[in-house]
């Protein structure tokens, strides 16, 4: 048996980077507080309401946002998932940038988001991620967190793209993790509903910080941040207030999981 303490924290993020730093930080002062190993941010932890300025600001918040992480996972000595920031891509564009940083403070693994949220739930409410996101590459990521958890990295609107996930189980992941800022209509209708079918499709832990409540002027998300087992139980949600949930992760429940419905062993496509 091996065991893994995670938290999932959920933030209000606004168009301040130093207020979500000092945010940030205090979150994760009081996760490893609870004792967790493993901590998630969400999405746009360090800058969300503002798109034209969260471009025009990105090479300052990629920057601080990176020597903090660092210095932060060194400082409690976790591994820390800094869930989506603005990194400078060229051609005026940023990628959406997942990335891993150990308890020595480094960089173990770097995920650039690949499905941008091009969509129009109505009229009032349309989003174009793609005019200032420049997508990754179709690389899949998992990284080791310990010797019997790997993680396997995505950003929330991946989550609608179950091909991806069976990808990162294959590559050998059983923690998937997806940090989000979800919007508060199709967070109502799809968030449990999508974070559970990953879960339980590819028997694998599910770890998602999310963003709530309102966002500088416009920009409303769904919070509950959530982290669920193989069998689709949910083991923590943060309900809609920014906080940190906590739950112990085990690979006898995976092992057994995978014991009883063996589904990974069956796929014939």
């Amino acid at each position: 048996m091996q065991t893994l303490s995670t938290a999932a924290i959920q933030m209000n993020s606004q168009p301040d980077l130093d207020h979500n730093l000092k945010q940030a930080y205090e979150w994760i002062l009081e996760a490893a507080g609870l004792g967790a190993e493993f901590i998630g941010l969400p999405e746009n932890f360090a800058f969300l309401g503002n798109e034209k300025e969260r471009l025009r600001q990105a090479e300052t918040i990629a920057k601080k946002s990176a020597k903090s992480l660092s210095v932060w996972a060194e400082e409690f000595g976790v591994f820390l998932l800094a869930g989506g920031y603005p990194y400078p891509a060229g051609d005026n564009k940023v990628y959406n940038r997942a990335e891993v940083y150990n308890p020595n403070g480094e960089v173990i693994s770097r995920y650039d988001k690949v499905h941008l949220f091009d969509v129009d739930l109505s009229d009032q409410e349309q989003y174009r991620e793609s005019d200032m996101v420049k997508p990754g590459s179709n690389k899949t990521v998992v990284c080791e967190i310990n010797h019997s958890f790997r993680a396997g990295l995505s950003i929330c609107y991946d989550i609608r793209f179950p091909e991806l996930y069976r990808k990162l189980v294959t590559e050998g992941a059983n923690l998937l993790t997806i940090p989000a800022a979800f919007t508060k209509p199709t967070g109502e209708a799809h968030w449990e509903v999508l974070l559970r079918a990953r879960a339980i499709e590819n028997t694998s832990y599910v770890i998602a910080p999310a963003q709530t409540g309102l966002h500088g002027d416009k920009r409303k998300t769904y919070g509950h941040a959530m982290i669920i087992d193989p069998w689709g139980n949910i083991l923590a949600d943060a309900g809609t207030k920014p906080g940190v949930v906590t739950a112990e992760l085990d690979t006898e429940v995976i092992e057994e999981v995978r014991r009883k419905i063996p589904s990974l062993k069956h796929r014939v496509m």
